[in-house]
């Protein structure tokens, strides 16, 4: 019940539309009817993580900013959780194809949301190669904070 389906449309230099569906869940989040965007959640930051493969970035990152980790599958999910307001923030730091965000990232956008790279530099589709280093999604109110923090733990390509 962890996993989505994605399908995204790319035109005109930018992402035009996505659909991130989790079928096991029947929720569908599009960019046609967007969602509203999420209120903001009392108590601790909550970071979308993997249920399976805990980067030692995050829990570094989830100790400076004393956050929870919340585990979860997929790509798509955890960037749904974020959208829905299940979760404050996914950050990915070890590399993914365009396939696995460009959908999610169109909806998130279209919601008000924050998505960069890890850096703060926009994300780019539609580039000859399809990997992409990293991911952050977030409330626009947090990416300041997680930007900053993401910047302080000197990564240097150990994410």
């Amino acid at each position: 019940h962890d996993w989505a389906v994605h399908v995204a449309l790319w035109e005109k230099g930018d992402l035009a539309a996505g659909a991130v569906y989790m079928p096991a869940r029947k929720i569908l989040f599009g960019t046609q009817a967007p969602p509203s965007y999420p209120p903001p959640h009392e108590g601790r930051l909550r970071l979308a993580c993997s249920r399976t493969r805990l980067p030692a970035f995050l829990g570094e990152l989830a100790e400076a900013l004393d956050a929870e980790l919340v585990p979860m599958g997929s790509a798509g999910v955890k960037v749904a959780a974020v959208i829905a307001g299940d979760a404050d923030a996914y950050v990915h730091a070890g590399g993914q194809y365009e396939w696995d965000s460009a959908a999610s990232v169109a909806v998130a956008r279209v919601t008000g949301l924050h998505t960069s790279r890890v850096d703060g530099s926009p994300m780019t589709y539609n580039r000859p190669g399809a990997k992409l280093p990293d991911l952050l999604v977030c409330r626009a109110d947090l990416a300041g904070r997680l930007l900053s923090a993401l910047s302080s733990l000197n990564l240097n390509g150990n994410i």
